[in-house]
């Protein structure tokens, strides 16, 4: 009977050509069958081991990746069956696509996920934490624009699993496409650099991807993703000495706020163009933290100048990400685009004059250019791969910042004492002024 219906299912799709409108009925009349015969499945699944009717019986319409240069990529649709346009890039991560698909700094952006199987542990619930936002994940929703994957699982088995992949991009509206070669895509975006490209349904036509595909990257990007509105949180138990922070969220993944919260730390989340001098909501804080996010480092004009004036009054600052980028730029540096950016869960960085070496999860495409570094400041850390800055730093030791990722999520915990390092900074200098009065 399961051999039938792949007969019939390999007749439809060949009768269907990519009609969405055929696949639904097919879809439908197969789901009608397993719900009326639902004893003789499970007689069946008994009998041998197997559900007559799996999932992966549902038939998929074509899709397409199209890039900028004409390559086409033909697979199949999942998620939502809408078209859509971005900066394609991947990320070679193993696991954490969770997380991945909800960081903000992928604003923009169409994610290829090398490893070769996506979606076999499903997704978490979406539901928030005792703070207001998301337990589980880096954002409240899905930030690509599209994802592209070898193969997608239909089914999924973790214990925190709440949905499918598939249902998952369907309630945010974001299409995917499975069965790519995204190895030979992989290996075109690393020897071309990233590139911009459209998902498209279907089969027929549009084989120019429907005209011009605008650059994300001309956008302000982190004024999508930032705050509209300065908010505190209050963490459960404070430090012996009472810490407070500005943090800029310029696309501020979850596991920032949450890194800061479990130290003790009260976390004033204010937005990108936040002006720090005038300070309008009359925050207390003790020093400034700046977050990840997407995009061109130069689009934030305001950020960078919050960073100058905190840097011109010597009050603490520390960067992740996006924050390594705008710190080089508040001090009279430079940044740039790199060929295909780094971005993964494996990412080996030295810290400078010495041997000691940390694997890291990072996510960016920009990066900073060591030689506009003005005195007084150096390379903090390198990545092994390729010899970018990986992180800058002061000689003062108040002002430094870093490009990977310390919270992780997805992605090893090696660097995540840097979150301690800035706190003990802050202790110290107001144990001093304290003890000044």
């Amino acid at each position: 009977m399961g051999y039938a219906l792949e007969k019939s299912k390999a007749h439809w799709c060949e009768r269907a050509a990519g009609s969405i409108s055929i696949i639904k009925l097919y879809n439908s009349l197969v789901n009608n069958y397993k719900a009326s015969n639902y004893a003789l499945n499970s007689q069946l699944k008994s009998n041998f081991g197997f559900d007559p009717f799996p999932k992966s019986c549902t038939l998929r319409a074509m899709a397409k990746l199209i890039l900028s240069d004409g390559t086409v990529f033909e697979g199949q649709s999942f998620g939502a069956t809408v078209d859509t346009d971005g900066e394609v890039v991947f990320n070679t991560g193993m696991v954490g696509y969770p997380e991945s698909l909800t960081d903000p700094s992928y604003q923009g952006q169409i994610l290829v996920f090398t490893y070769p199987l996506i979606g076999n542990y499903g997704v978490p619930s979406m539901e928030k934490n005792e703070f207001g936002f998301s337990k589980n994940f880096e954002s409240e929703a899905v930030q690509v624009r599209g994802v592209v994957v070898a193969q997608v699982s239909d089914e999924y088995s973790h214990f925190s699993a709440a949905s499918s992949l598939q249902n998952f991009l369907e309630h945010f509206g974001i299409p995917g496409i499975t069965g790519v070669d995204t190895r030979a895509l992989t290996k075109k975006l690393r020897e071309h650099g990233v590139m911009l490209g459209r998902i498209v349904q279907g089969v027929g036509g549009r084989e120019s991807g429907g005209g011009e595909i605008a650059d994300p990257n001309l956008n302000n990007l982190v004024a999508e993703v930032s705050c509209s509105e300065v908010i505190t949180y209050e963490p459960k138990t404070k430090n012996e000495t009472p810490i407070s922070i500005v943090a800029y969220d310029c696309g501020i993944k979850r596991n920032i706020i949450r890194s800061w919260l479990k130290r003790g730390v009260t976390v004033h989340r204010v937005p990108w163009n936040y002006d720090l001098a005038k300070n309008p909501s009359n925050l207390k804080y003790d020093g400034v933290f700046v977050s990840n996010g997407p995009g061109d480092p130069k689009m934030c004009r305001e950020t960078i100048a919050a960073m100058k004036w905190s840097i011109e009054q010597n009050i603490p600052t520390f960067g992740i990400c996006l924050g390594n980028q705008l710190m080089a730029l508040a001090i009279g540096g430079d940044t740039y685009k790199l060929k295909y950016g780094h971005r993964g869960a494996n990412q080996p960085c030295v810290e400078a004059g010495s041997s000691h070496c940390i694997i890291t999860s990072q996510n960016h495409g920009f990066a900073v250019d060591e030689k506009t570094l003005p005195s007084g400041w150096s390379v903090w850390w390198r990545n092994a791969n390729d010899g970018t800055v990986e992180g800058i730093r002061h000689e003062s030791g108040r002002f430094f910042a870093v490009q990977f990722h310390p919270e992780a999520t997805p992605g090893p915990e090696d660097a995540n004492y840097l979150f301690d390092t800035f706190l003990g900074v802050l202790e110290q200098e107001k144990v001093l002024v304290e003890g000044k009065k």
